[in-house]
């Protein structure tokens, strides 16, 4: 054992030298604590983060294909020119044509604005899991049938068997009483539950031939949607399939139709990250206090030590050793507790959530790597950095004044 390592575990050990002292246990729990909670809330984050992605994933498009401006373009069924190119581009698994529009339902409870998606029932299955969804009735749109969000459904008040009335500013009749939007009656067929507030609140679902029929669109789509092989290449992918295309058209991928939203979760994530790193800084202090209140303990010692030929440096050694021991046990310690809780979390999902706040029912846990080796390396260098003070003034020490009285 090398001579700067066996002084800096004396240093750490009570007046008996038997066990770890109280206040080198305390500074090594200020360092697991910090370190174990910093990992399970970021492996908390990291699964709220998944089951956001699951759950906009299930109801969107991996990527949507339209023009600029949104204007409706031909479609000539399966055999499309451009239905054909999309679907056989690489990295595309499978495409559908949708058509898309904003307008107004009217029930006897009121009206809603709404999102109408009209999809090919055969083909939507392929693209999206809101058939997966489906909490009453069924995902089919015989006999002008509807499928609507559970919060939509709940709000018109209206069940799976009841009709609504859609209001569509186009192809509406002039009269001279002034123009008198166009409207249609239909049944709903089914009440599905995404998992997300904003479909559940505002989405409705048409066949595709209904809702061009209803908006006299005959042989229009707004565009086509794809799924891809991997959902973390879209928007490389998005790109490639934009210039293949050229213009008028343009591919978006999952991530940019929503990114505000996915923006705002890295940034929840980096600042979580730096908040709880102050819990490591605030142990760092309690390891500076701790060392100096050792070099002024050992003031003789350090002397004795200095007198008989130990240099600087290796006085400085000491104290480095002395830290970093401590900042080593309280990370590993940390990082398995961490690593056990979290493991613990996920598969007993004992933790539950109020279902009227949030959208699942228990605490997601989603453990990373990445993140498990940055809080350790973090936590080692500050625990690093908060023994250089104490070092250098320990190896400072004049070793004729440390002793000049003993």
């Amino acid at each position: 054992m090398r001579f700067e390592l066996f002084v800096a575990l004396r240093y750490l050990r009570s007046r008996q030298g038997k066990r770890v002292s109280g206040t080198t246990a305390i500074a090594i729990g200020g360092v697991f604590v910090g370190v174990a909670a910093v990992l399970i809330v970021l492996s908390v984050i990291n699964g709220f983060h998944l089951e956001l992605r699951t759950r906009i994933l299930g109801a969107t498009p991996h990527i949507s294909v339209t023009e600029y401006t949104y204007k409706p373009f031909p479609y000539a069924g399966p055999d499309d020119t451009l239905f054909k190119k999309l679907e056989r581009f690489p990295g595309v698994v499978s495409a559908a044509p949708f058509v898309y529009t904003k307008t107004l339902i009217r029930s006897d409870k009121g009206v809603e604005g709404v999102i109408v998606r009209g999809v090919d029932p055969a083909r939507e299955s392929d693209i999206t899991d809101i058939g997966a969804g489906i909490q009453e009735g069924s995902f089919s749109f015989d006999s002008s049938g509807v499928i609507l969000g559970v919060e939509l459904a709940r709000v018109m008040g209206v069940m799976v068997g009841d009709e609504l009335e859609i209001v569509s500013p186009f192809g509406g009749t002039p009269t001279p009483m002034g123009y008198l939007p166009k409207t249609g009656r239909f049944r709903i067929n089914g009440i599905f539950d995404s998992g997300m507030y904003e479909y559940n609140s505002s989405f409705v679902y048409m066949g595709l031939p209904d809702l061009q029929q209803f908006l006299g669109m005959e042989g229009m789509i707004t565009g086509y949607e794809l799924r891809v092989r991997d959902v973390y290449s879209a928007a490389r992918l998005a790109r490639r399939i934009t210039s293949s295309l050229g213009h008028p058209y343009r591919a978006v991928d999952w991530i940019m139709q929503n990114r505000n939203l996915f923006t705002a979760l890295r940034l929840e994530k980096v600042v979580t990250f730096i908040l709880m790193v102050l819990i490591v800084l605030v142990a760092a202090f309690n390891i500076i206090g701790m060392l100096m209140m050792i070099v002024m303990r050992k003031t003789r010692e350090i002397g004795i030590l200095k007198a008989v030929g130990a240099t600087p440096n290796a006085v400085t050694r000491v104290f480095v050793l002395a830290g970093l021991l401590i900042g080593g046990l309280g990370t590993g310690f940390g990082a398995v507790f961490g690593f056990v809780a979290c493991w613990l979390l996920n598969r007993y999902r004992f933790v539950t959530l109020p279902g009227d706040v949030y959208f699942i029912r228990n605490l997601p846990v989603q453990m990373q790597w990445l993140d498990f080796v940055v809080v350790c390396v973090s936590a080692m260098v500050i625990v690093f950095v908060a023994t250089v003070y104490p070092a250098i003034r320990a190896s400072r020490l004049d070793p004729v004044e440390a002793i000049r009285y003993e």
